[in-house]
């Protein structure tokens, strides 16, 4: 008597279609907006913060040590990396992480969708809120302060792109390394802080002493601020700082390939 032969992997586990995609998309939307407070902290306070900064006096007035440029005129670029961080740092870990210690990653391996149908959905939701959030920024810093549109336009949007790499890929390894939600947080939160210094919220890296601002800009978010800066100015960006937010991006991918744990 013959016997069938069992049914290759693939059959059983077709790689999932536009329209599955499309639904795991749709739903993991409505999920992340149904967050009122990610969605505050990633498209409301950069914005909130520029404006708080923007309504000092001081800060609107031109500063001769800044090459007759304002204080606020620094802090529009500061603010988009800002959302960036919040969406990468506080936002997306902790996400990734309750799916995987919720077992809901292993239980969407028995089925044809995936788990990097919903991690792929994840990241590309909390990307386009970043892009969102710099949008908004740079929109609310024109209108109420006056702040001059970047000059060089296409080393801008490149700048933002790579940076919107590096802040995912980061998202991600910090997701891959923490074993818990609470893991997430605590490691997120000391991350956040690094994070929130190199990129200038505390102080413009263009203030920084000149070995201090060497050093930032070897981080992804110091080189995308050194970067955003001078396309502001109307300059091509340095490709050093280019190269090191591909280098960061290519690093931190294949941690987060090599690290992330489904179960």
């Amino acid at each position: 008597m013959t016997t069938a032969a069992p049914a290759p992997t693939s059959a059983r586990r077709p790689v999932p279609g536009g329209p599955a995609l499309a639904a795991v998309f749709k739903a993991e939307g409505r999920l992340f907006l149904r967050e009122p407070g990610n969605l505050f902290w990633i498209l409301g306070f950069p914005t909130v913060l520029m404006v708080i900064l923007g309504l000092i006096p001081s800060f609107r007035e031109a500063n001769p040590d800044l090459g007759g440029r304002r204080v606020i005129d620094l802090y529009v670029p500061i603010a988009v990396l800002l959302g960036m961080v919040m969406a990468s740092i506080q936002a997306m870990p902790p996400v990734l992480t309750s799916y995987r210690e919720r077992g809901i990653l292993r239980r969407l391996s028995t089925t044809p969708v995936r788990p990097i149908a919903i991690l792929g959905a994840q990241i590309a939701l909390h990307g386009l809120a970043m892009i969102a959030s710099g949008l908004i920024t740079i929109t609310v810093g024109r209108l109420a302060f006056g702040v001059a549109l970047p000059f060089s336009r296409p080393g801008y949007v490149l700048t933002m792109l790579l940076m919107v790499g590096c802040a995912l890929t980061l998202g991600a390894t910090l997701a891959a390394v923490a074993a818990t939600t609470k893991a997430a947080t605590a490691i997120g939160s000391v991350v956040f802080l690094l994070m929130m210094f190199t990129s200038g919220v505390w102080l413009p890296v263009q203030t920084m002493p000149d070995l201090l601002q060497t050093i930032v800009g070897l981080t992804p978010f110091g080189a995308a601020s050194l970067a955003l800066d001078q396309s502001m100015l109307g300059t091509w960006p340095n490709w050093s700082h280019l190269g090191i937010m591909t280098l960061w991006a290519a690093g931190l991918t294949g941690a987060a390939t090599r690290w992330f744990r489904w179960e």
